[in-house]
């Protein structure tokens, strides 16, 4: 690999991908029991939507196909975390919303990680992560274009 900016990219994403296995591991363990790290996202996500989504735009947010989607929302529905309701207008379609349950789960899932990760951004510095934002955002945003 003759090319610097390739051998960059190169450890870039090996970077990335080291640090997601790891986080993913660490907080999948800091889960109450019976939560997934795709049941708290889909969790946090309504929280933060403050409405009803699609079944389609929940899978488009988490560029996951629908029927990923589906089996989460089916446990998460299962778990009595979110209200799945037809679409009165278009029978094939759905809607859905977070339910009490759901947001109890989600601020106590959010009260066991947070302490973990802050510790993880404490340990690296403020300002370091702070400064590795944007870098991340555009990273992410450029991927998402294609």
């Amino acid at each position: 690999m003759a090319d610097p900016t390739e051998s960059l990219a190169v450890t870039l994403f090996s970077e990335v991908f080291t640090a997601d296995q790891l986080a993913r591991n660490r907080l999948s363990k800091m889960l109450p029991k019976g939560m997934e790290i795709s049941h708290f996202a889909v969790l946090n996500h309504l929280a933060h939507a403050g409405g009803e989504k699609s079944p389609a735009q929940l899978a488009d947010a988490f560029h996951v196909t629908r029927g990923a989607m589906t089996n989460t929302l089916s446990k998460l529905e299962w778990a009595g975390h979110v209200h799945i309701r037809p679409d009165w207008d278009d029978a094939r379609r759905k809607f859905v919303s977070i339910s009490p349950s759901g947001r109890a789960a989600r601020d106590a899932a959010l009260a066991a990680v947070a302490p973990v990760i802050g510790d993880v951004v404490r340990s690296i510095g403020v300002e370091k992560v702070r400064a590795a934002l944007p870098v991340l955002r555009d990273l992410r945003l450029r991927l998402e274009e294609e």
